[in-house]
């Protein structure tokens, strides 16, 4: 019999949509952070690995974000519960700081970095960092309501608005010194948030109502 032969041919060339490729990109970011680098390649993805990507990215965000959050949180102990005197938010303020200065300002924040690539294209992903930086601000929430409670803050004093006040500096100044490679934007802003809770002392002053309080 007759041999046929069988001419091998080349796999075709996968082709993707544009829908397709902005479904995956977000996904290979997350893998990049994964790794510890912030990649943004351009390689072709076929509209099957976007669909892929989309059944677990979510599942893996969740993990990723938790376990940043672990990292983030136990590099500042024992600091973290001790946020409960002015001398204990300036040991934390100083760690911080440490913190950055030791990685050469490289990085800023994992979770703040996790969030920029996120909360925009995965509303779960989005709840998840809420979560977490709930988590951190808490121990700020803590500490200051155990001053308000022991008489170190005025009554007046709202450890929730505080503590938010006080991350949201935080925030500010990792990004500010990871752009800039300095320590001094968040040594800046850890100064001034600490000193807005030096304020609420008892025995301070009440400052003016501001325009959002009258």
């Amino acid at each position: 019999m007759p041999t046929l032969a069988r001419q091998a041919s080349a796999p075709p060339v996968p082709t993707f949509s544009s829908a397709a490729a902005r479904r995956i990109r977000p996904f290979s970011g997350r893998l990049s952070l994964l790794a510890g680098v912030l990649d943004e390649s351009d390689d072709v993805v076929s509209d099957e690995a976007a669909d892929s990507a989309a059944g677990i990215d979510r599942r893996e965000d969740a993990r990723v974000g938790g376990r940043q959050t672990d990292r983030v949180l136990d590099a500042q102990r024992p600091y973290l519960e001790r946020l409960n005197s002015m001398a204990g938010l300036r040991r934390w303020r100083d760690r911080l700081v440490s913190l950055q200065g030791q990685r050469g300002c490289v990085g800023g924040c994992p979770i703040g970095s996790l969030a920029s690539q996120l909360v925009e294209t995965n509303p779960g992903a989005r709840q998840d960092l809420t979560a977490s930086f709930t988590r951190w601000e808490a121990y700020l929430v803590e500490g200051l309501t155990d001053m308000r409670s022991r008489g170190r803050l005025r009554p007046d004093a709202d450890p929730h608005a505080l503590a938010e006040q006080v991350m949201t500096a935080v925030q500010g100044g990792l990004l500010l010194a990871q752009t800039r490679r300095s320590t001094r934007p968040l040594e800046l802003a850890l100064d001034m948030a600490l000193a807005h809770v030096d304020s609420h002392l008892a025995g301070r002053p009440r400052a003016p109502a501001s325009a959002q309080e009258r």
